[in-house]
């Protein structure tokens, strides 16, 4: 997903969006205890989103804060 469209999405939405990426993660890893990864590079991609997420999140609570 793009950084335009998570920065557009409401702190209910972030909070789902990254509760979907940290479960297709854990199965991620899973798949890799036992071999089947098809597409090791969407751990990086994923990891990278929740990280993009986070960062958005604590902005807005900076944000929100200083304006208080």
């Amino acid at each position: 997903m793009e950084l335009k469209e998570l920065r557009n999405m409401n702190p209910g939405e972030l909070t789902e969006r990254e509760a979907f990426l940290k479960k297709e993660l854990f199965d991620l890893r899973q798949q890799g205890r036992l071999g089947q990864v098809e597409k090791p590079s969407r751990f990086k991609a994923i990891k990278k989103e929740i990280a993009q997420i986070l960062t958005i999140v604590n902005e807005r609570k900076k944000d929100h804060g200083q304006k208080s």
